[in-house]
């Protein structure tokens, strides 16, 4: 008995000993969060006479730079083969910015590094650090800030730049064509700016969303924002923008051939009215018609008639009118290509529409067939849209149904006469539980006319361009979805939102998004009121109307 109690004390004396040795995998610390902290500059930050080649910034711990190339904002801007910085690969404790010219005399130089700056293991930003330094005697200190916001979008592009231009005897409307500005910041990754470090004086402002980062202004690609105004230090402090993209001066291309009766006129620009006119000796049979291409900025010119080799054309280009000749090589015959348009199921309020490529100039709707689930047939008419390259298939549709739709041979003829075989489509409907209703009521204090859109994922689905009465504007039979408004204003009546232009200064006509997006269920009502003078979502407790301007300090 002994014997036995005294194997089992030896027994749990070594079963403790092997689980007291058994191995646990770490669990690891809090992970790292803090950002790097700069701890000396050389030379010191806000130094003043400033004739140094290089600065060092020291931190902490380890740092790589993280697109350092588009982070960084020096004001007054430098080119990129005036200063290089280190390290451009690998970690290290120190930043160093190589000079390779010599700064301006008497001027406050700003380096910001934006997110530019992060620690080696776990990429935490040292977010808006700035290192400032003066070539003369004082660090200029007045300041501007403010909020950028698209004219036309809901959203705001990030990293929008920020330009200021002394005003002087030099200082043209056009200098933003072709000199780079003294001041210059950046949104960065959020809609707020803020210049810091300004001297006295007056200015010009603009916001650019600069694609090509050069700091000019170019039309064909970059959005603009300004104010009507100049800027006047130390007076202003709060300015915000708009940006908006203008419509590009128009300009054509050259023409060019793209298949058997078939040229394309090609341009530059959003085309109005701009003329153009064919000037080849053709003989009485010839026949033109002219339709907008879908996918680029191009006039698709159509012709029928005779065999020709080549065309030529007259177009005013620079005040100056211009022939330009089409060859034709190697033309092959087009044939007639009809394709359905509407996808999914056929909405209650829309109708059913098939597409082209080639223009269809004459229909039949004695060769259109429409049946229901119940194989009834139901009386149906086709149109010819505006461009030739849409047909619409008119016919009355119930909830809950099922059609197919035919089109016998000749029920469409192309502009040379071609036709089709047999097509069949087929679509149905939802029931009318399948589908909400928003009802909004719009309140806009203005003089001016306007235009309310309601869209989903970024599409126009429904629009009002004229005012209705009790400024109740009904979206019936919509399908499940989130859903925007926005109100268009519209000064000049012409039913369409018109940008603006910096050299005529005009702004953009205002654009005023509904603050929430409509969540849209199936078989709701959703009642909403539009009120464009409190157009905001209630505040925070936390949060003040002040504080959405606060910006970072050094």
């Amino acid at each position: 008995m002994k014997r036995t109690g005294s194997l089992l004390i030896i027994g749990i004396i070594l079963l403790n000993t092997i689980q007291c040795a058994k191995r646990a995998s770490p669990t690891g610390g809090p992970k790292d969060s803090i950002p790097p902290i700069l701890i000396n500059s050389s030379p010191k930050m806000n130094t003043t006479f400033f004739d140094k080649e290089e600065i060092t910034l020291t931190f902490d711990e380890y740092i790589t730079l993280k697109d350092v190339g588009k982070q960084l904002i020096i004001s007054p801007p430098l080119n990129s083969d005036q200063y290089k910085v280190y390290p451009t690969t690998g970690a290290s404790k120190k930043v160093n910015i190589k000079l390779m010219d010599t700064l301006l005399e008497n001027t406050t130089y700003t380096f910001n590094f934006g997110e530019g700056i992060v620690d080696f293991n776990e990429s935490n930003p040292s977010s808006y650090l700035t290192y400032t330094l003066s070539t003369g005697a004082t660090i200029d200190s007045m300041y501007i800030k403010g909020r950028i916001t698209d004219a036309f979008e809901k959203e705001t592009s990030p990293f929008i730049s920020l330009q200021l231009y002394p005003v002087d005897s030099t200082y043209k409307d056009s200098t933003i064509y072709t000199q780079k500005p003294l001041y210059v910041t950046s949104t960065l990754d959020t809609t707020i700016y803020r210049f810091q470090n300004l001297r006295a004086g007056k200015y010009a402002l603009i916001a650019l969303e600069d694609m090509t980062g050069n700091y000019l202004f170019d039309q064909s690609s970059d959005k603009i924002g300004f104010v009507d105004r100049l800027i006047e230090l130390p007076q202003d402090s709060v300015i915000d923008l708009r940006i908006f993209k203008e419509r590009t001066k128009f300009v054509w291309d050259n023409p060019y051939f793209i298949n058997d009766h078939h040229i394309a006129l090609a341009y530059y620009g959003e085309r109005k009215d701009e003329p153009f006119k064919m000037i080849s000796q053709v003989p009485d049979n010839f026949e033109s018609l002219v339709s907008k291409s879908r996918t680029s900025d191009t006039l698709n010119y159509w012709f029928k008639g005779p065999v020709l080799d080549s065309l030529k054309f007259e177009f005013e280009i620079q005040d100056t009118l211009r022939t330009k000749t089409v060859y034709f090589k190697d033309p092959i015959e087009d044939s007639l290509v009809v394709n359905r348009l509407t996808s999914g199921n056929l909405n209650l309020k829309s109708k059913f529409e098939i597409s082209t490529n080639l223009p269809i100039t004459q229909v039949d709707d004695q060769q259109v067939i429409v049946t229901n689930v119940d194989t009834i047939q139901i009386p149906a008419s086709l149109k010819i849209q505006e461009n030739y390259d849409r047909i619409t298939v008119d016919f009355e549709v119930s909830p809950n149904d099922r059609y197919q739709i035919k089109l016998l041979p000749n029920a469409l003829q192309d502009f040379w006469g071609q036709t089709h075989d047999t097509l069949v489509f087929k679509t149905s409907t939802k029931k009318i539980e399948d589908y909400g209703n928003i009802y909004l009521r719009v309140q806009h204090q203005s003089p001016h006319p306007y235009i309310i859109e309601l869209l989903n994922k970024k599409k126009v689905v429904r629009r009002y361009d004229s005012l209705v009465p009790g400024n109740n504007y009904t979206f019936e039979l919509l399908n499940a979805g989130e859903y925007n408004v926005r109100l268009i204003e519209d000064p000049n009546g012409n039913k369409q939102w018109d940008t603006g232009n910096y050299l005529e200064k005009i702004q953009p006509e205002e654009v005023i998004y509904y603050w929430k997006e409509i969540d849209l269920r199936a078989n709701w009502d959703m009642n909403e009121t539009f009120n464009t003078s409190q157009n905001y979502p209630d505040l925070q407790e936390s949060a003040t109307v002040s504080g959405v301007l606060a910006v970072p300090e050094n």
